[in-house]
Order: structure tokens, then C-alpha cells, then sequence
């Protein structure tokens, strides 16, 4: 099942998921042309991307144009494993508590990440022309991808064990909070809520961040989409070119 029609059925507490089963493979049973494709996928490498930051600060739509652009790339979203509203603590100003890790199915996410790696269910296909003038669906035909958005990605120990790659973006305050404004929330964001709850959050998380983590790329959100995409997508480009590089040293 791909990513899309898991979230959109919203992921309930309790359920769980069996990893899809490794294949057995027989070596001797094999033809030439069965060996060398064994010995391709054997060869395949994977990039797990991790696209975090600010509330509003355009994870999600950079996501999605990534996923168009690069081949065997497939996105996850961090909202779709927020616990039911229900679940989530209210404090003594009656404010949902949805801005910290405790709302979230962290461990569930993790898992999901842990099985998209062992069976790569992207599709393979990327929509849209590359950006740059290399020939990168050739260069990435055997490296599967998968950017992870969301706003809470990097304060969570078994998470930053995953990245290949870590970008955080960026927003002021006054233009976070006219972006925050504009949008619909279920359930609906209440007086002061963003000024009492969301921001200060951020601000908490992202000092952890930035004390225990390192090798991040942060990236100003107010930036336009398209400066945005070109970065981000040229600084993946280098990195999947390290990662064939690297492979083909070691099968040399």
C-alpha cells in the first residue's frame, strides 16, 4: 500500500503492521540474467531526506515538487501520525498540546520508515523534466528515495539515526504567524494559540535541536518555492552522486 492511501485512512491506535517478507532467494536455481538482476538489487542504495522546520514554512509543497523531480522517491508525513484528539493533553488554558512529541505516534513512524527501507514501495517514476543537465534518472536508477516532512523531526533520538540528509526551514516570526492565520485547522486553532503554544514550541524545539544536532541545512522560508526547490533538489543531486560514487568504489 503506498504512503497516500495510508495517510488518507488516518492511522488508528493499536493497529499495527507486519514488515513485508524478505523474498527467499535461490542462488544455484538462477539464470545469468536472474544473477545479475539479484546482483543489482543487491546494489541498490537508499537516501532518506529529512525535510523539517517551522509551522507553514513549506515543507509540504517543497515535498511533494521533490517527490515530481526525483526518480524512485516517494514522501512521508509526520502529521499523519498525530494521535486523536482525544490523546492529546490539554493544559490549564485549555490548548491542546499538539506542537510537542508526546502527540505524535513517534515510534510508529520510525517502524514505517524502518519497512519503507527494507521494501522500497516507491513507484519509480518521476513526472517532471530534472532541473539540472546531468542525466540523473540513469544516475539514480538504482537509489530509492524517500523525504520525510514534517515538524518535529530532528529532537527524537531513533529518528536522527535515519537521515542522509537534514534540512530545516525557517521563518520569522511576524510572517509565521500571518502565514499561520490563513490556514484551516481541525480542530481550529483558538485565541492565542499561536502565541501561547505553537510558537514557544518551535523556539524550545529548535534549541534542542541545534544543541544536539549537527549537520543541518537551514533554509529561509521566505524565499520563493522555486529558489527553494533549486537547492534542495541540486544538494540532493550531490548527494546521490557521492552515494553511486562510493558503491562503485566499493564493487570495484
Amino acid at each position: 500500500m503506498s504512503f497516500e492511501k495510508r495517510s488518507s485512512a488516518r492511522r488508528a491506535r493499536g493497529q499495527t503492521r507486519s514488515a513485508r517478507a524478505a523474498p527467499r532467494v535461490f542462488v544455484d536455481s538462477v539464470s545469468d540474467s536472474g544473477k545479475e538482476e539479484l546482483e543489482r538489487k543487491q546494489a541498490m542504495k537508499i537516501l532518506v531526506i529529512g525535510l523539517g522546520g517551522v509551522t507553514n514554512g513549506g515543507k509540504t509543497t517543497l515535498a511533494e515538487k521533490l517527490k515530481k523531480l526525483l526518480p524512485n522517491c516517494d514522501t512521508l508525513c509526520q502529521d499523519d501520525f498525530f494521535k486523536p484528539e482525544s490523546e492529546v493533553e490539554t493544559d490549564e488554558r485549555g490548548f491542546k498540546l499538539y506542537d510537542v512529541l508526546d502527540a505524535l505516534y513517534m515510534d510508529e513512524m520510525v517502524k514505517t520508515i524502518h519497512n519503507w527501507m527494507k521494501s522500497h514501495t516507491s513507484s519509480g517514476v518521476a513526472t517532471e523534466e530534472p532541473m539540472d543537465t546531468c542525466n540523473s534518472l540513469k544516475m539514480t536508477e538504482d537509489v530509492y528515495i524517500l523525504v520525510v516532512e514534517g515538524f518535529l523531526l530532528y529532537n527524537y533520538e531513533p529518528l536522527n539515526e535515519l537521515w542522509n540528509r537534514r534540512y530545516f526551514l525557517t521563518l520569522p516570526y511576524e510572517e509565521c504567524k500571518r502565514r499561520r492565520s490563513t490556514r484551516v485547522y481541525q480542530p481550529a486553532d483558538t485565541p492565542g494559540y499561536f502565541d501561547g503554544h505553537v510558537w514557544p514550541m518551535y523556539l524550545k524545539y529548535k534549541n534542542e535541536m541545534e544543541e544536539s544536532a549537527s549537520n543541518i541545512v537551514y533554509l529561509d522560508g521566505t524565499k520563493s518555492q522555486e529558489e527553494l526547490l533549486s537547492y534542495v533538489y541540486n544538494d540532493i543531486i550531490q548527494e546521490l552522486k557521492k552515494l553511486r560514487e562510493g558503491n562503485q568504489q566499493v564493487t570495484a
